[in-house]
């Protein structure tokens, strides 16, 4: 498929024409065409192998640590291409919280949150770090979980509340956009649901895109949904029309459980 728009708000993000290919003989992505509205939640679906977490990846430029990697065609944050961006802004600008959470082991809560800074030789004033730290905190409803705890390891929190550290942490750049590679798959139903909630809290200042395997999830949480399948964007629809009247015929089998 070649274009997918979605226009009910302004775009963030445009992706055009975009190709990545592992090898030059296996591509991951097909020559992907969409825009991410704003302030929204945007769900990657698909099968397993499919191309939605190299997607999610190229968006900040995270698929260009696998090595003989290649891409083609362009992807621009507000107008800017980000292939014209140094990583480090671009990172600083696009977010990214993985799979399992994964706070610093060696560092407390509060260094955790304020480590991108210090990895990109960014020097603030203790009351900097003691406000950027507590809002970002604030902002994933762990403030008051850990305020009594900050100089303890991240490590020694619950899968749930590392989470929310990581996303914290991503957080504390203030980007635009938050990317999120299946950021529950590891949580149980309680931690979840609060990811879920939190999730919908933050579009509010953020625009999000995340990489789920759980449909009920994009279902529950995003705004517009991704299909893709054997790295081609099949279809990418507002979430509510897309579960109720899928256009392709493959949309339809993946959410019907046909295949997945």
């Amino acid at each position: 498929m070649n274009e997918n728009n979605i226009n009910t708000q302004p775009a963030i993000l445009s992706i055009e024409n975009l190709s990545i290919a592992y090898d030059k003989d296996k591509l991951a992505v097909k020559n992907v065409s969409a825009t991410i509205e704003k302030n929204s939640i945007t769900a990657i679906m698909g099968p397993s192998g499919c191309g939605k977490t190299t997607l999610l990846r190229a968006i900040n430029r995270m698929h260009e640590l696998y090595p003989n990697i290649s891409t083609t065609g362009i992807i621009k944050l507000s107008n800017d291409n980000i292939y014209e961006m140094s990583t480090i802004k671009l990172r600083r600008k696009i977010g990214m919280v993985f799979q399992r959470p994964n706070p610093f082991p060696t560092l407390s809560i509060y260094d955790n949150v304020v480590a991108g800074y210090k990895m990109n030789d960014i020097h603030l004033k203790r009351l900097e770090r003691d406000e950027i730290v507590e809002t970002s905190l604030r902002d994933v409803t762990l403030w008051d979980e850990v305020k009594d705890s900050l100089h303890k390891k991240g490590t020694f929190l619950s899968g749930g509340q590392q989470q929310r550290l990581c996303i914290a942490r991503a957080l504390a750049f203030k980007p635009d956009v938050i990317l999120l590679d299946e950021p529950t798959s590891a949580l149980d139903p309680v931690a979840t649901a609060k990811i879920e909630d939190l999730l919908v809290d933050l579009k509010k200042q953020y625009t999000i895109v995340l990489v789920t395997h759980n449909m009920s999830q994009a279902a529950r949480i995003s705004d517009n949904s991704m299909f893709m399948y054997m790295g081609e964007l099949i279809e990418y629809e507002d979430t509510k029309t897309m579960f109720t009247n899928p256009k392709d015929k493959r949309t339809e089998g993946y959410l019907t459980g046909k295949f997945g």
